[in-house]
């Protein structure tokens, strides 16, 4: 995504060049860029939100979907605020996708998106794997949205060469008729039981002494990366107000439509329910959605949020905020390694330090102090984070950068 991010700046400037080409095209196609970094920027940062409560609240696990009737209601609202995550992440991958394709022939597109995607998956399998379990090496291997965003990569790849047309239809067709397939349920026995768990069932599997958790089922993700692959042209071709426009209608529509049809129970998810004297609980119900694998209703909200905070991001351009967010965005991958690879040594230091509170694990009793750390934690990782962005630029001659 980093790589994609940087190539797409000079992509999208080289669209506007040209003899009637004017300073002010050059500067938009800039800030439709910060836009982009600056959402990615937002989400990560909700991200790391997110991880601080999996590595600090561990012994309060949460279901997925989380669990109205039981989970603390904080502990709910702190959950579904890193929601936006992964769906904004992909759609965000397919969209950098079509920009780095604007400069490059299709072949050399697909070519990168491959060796990209085969990249991530062996960062997935080895450096990302250790950060989340330091003390247990390759006893348990998690295969998670790295590993996800690696084979929409590979699967985009190949996709790029049908019309932009069909890759628009086949994204709408995957999202919109996934959740048909929740009927199939293969038990652990099953010879395609692997392959289906890859495609679209949570599973768990053994393989030479390890377990292997697929948490993220990747066709329901295949389609949203052709979906932010055929918003593409919007970012090449279309005028800054009119491309807002379109933004706004998109997402407005999208959230709309999930209120529909989550208020009806129609399609799309498990029903919610009415918790009898509990308003709180009762819309914690109606928010709480299915993630693995993103249901219809999960992406929705999320990508029409996303879509939303896009158009606004890019009227925000040269705004403080905006460019803070657009560092962070600017090297994702980067401060994904940094922030796992610090939460485990801030863990492990405390676990050795303070011993374990609950169970074998130590974990903050109050929810608050998530909070606190995530407040606390957000400069020390955007530094760094700079650092390795201004690096990246300067140093062309280093080949692996641009993968991180």
């Amino acid at each position: 995504m980093a790589s994609l991010a940087g190539e797409t700046t000079a992509a999208v400037s080289a669209t506007t060049r040209g003899p009637a080409a004017a300073p002010a095209a050059t500067a938009t196609a800039t800030g439709r860029l910060m836009s982009i970094d600056a959402l990615r920027g937002l989400v990560m940062l909700l991200m790391l939100l997110d991880h601080l409560r999996e590595t600090w609240v561990l012994y309060m696990p949460v279901s997925d979907p989380v669990d109205a009737r039981t989970v603390m209601p904080a502990l709910f609202f702190t959950r579904i605020t890193s929601t936006l995550c992964a769906p904004v992440f992909v759609a965000l991958t397919g969209l950098s996708a079509y920009l780095y394709g604007q400069k490059h022939t299709p072949a050399e597109t697909s070519a990168f998106l491959l060796k990209r995607g085969l990249f991530l998956m062996v960062l997935e399998l080895t450096f990302v794997n250790f950060s989340w379990r330091a003390e247990l090496p390759f006893q348990f291997v998690f295969l998670q949205v790295i590993w996800a965003i690696a084979l929409c990569m590979i699967a985009l790849a190949a996709l790029l060469h049908l019309p932009r047309k069909a890759i628009l239809m086949l994204g709408l067709a995957i999202v919109g008729a996934h959740n048909l397939l929740d009927g199939i349920v293969l038990p652990p026995d099953h010879p395609l039981y692997v392959p289906w768990g890859v495609v679209h069932e949570r599973s768990v599997t053994q393989f030479l002494g390890m377990t292997i958790k697929i948490n993220y089922p990747v066709l329901p993700w295949i389609g949203v990366i052709c979906l932010g692959w055929s918003i593409g042209p919007w970012f090449t071709i279309l005028a800054a107000d009119e491309r807002r426009r379109r933004l706004r209608i998109l997402g407005i529509a999208m959230v709309v439509g999930f209120t529909l049809l989550r208020l009806f129970n129609v399609y799309g998810d498990t029903p919610w329910f009415v918790v009898p004297g509990d308003r709180l609980r009762t819309l914690m119900s109606f928010l709480a959605l299915t993630k693995y694998p993103p249901s219809l209703l999960f992406l929705l909200p999320t990508l029409g949020i996303g879509a939303i905070l896009l158009g606004v991001f890019e009227r925000l351009e040269g705004r403080r905020v905006s460019h803070w967010l657009s560092v962070l965005g600017g090297a994702p991958m980067f401060f994904y390694l940094f922030h796992l690879y610090l939460l485990r040594i801030l863990y492990l230091s405390a676990l050795a330090i303070f011993g374990p509170n609950h169970g074998a694990i130590f974990g903050f009793d109050s929810l608050a102090w998530v909070w606190v750390c995530f407040a606390a934690l957000i400069v020390p990782l955007y530094f760094p984070t700079r650092w390795f962005s201004a690096l990246k630029r300067r140093r062309k001659d280093i080949w692996w950068l641009k993968y991180l």
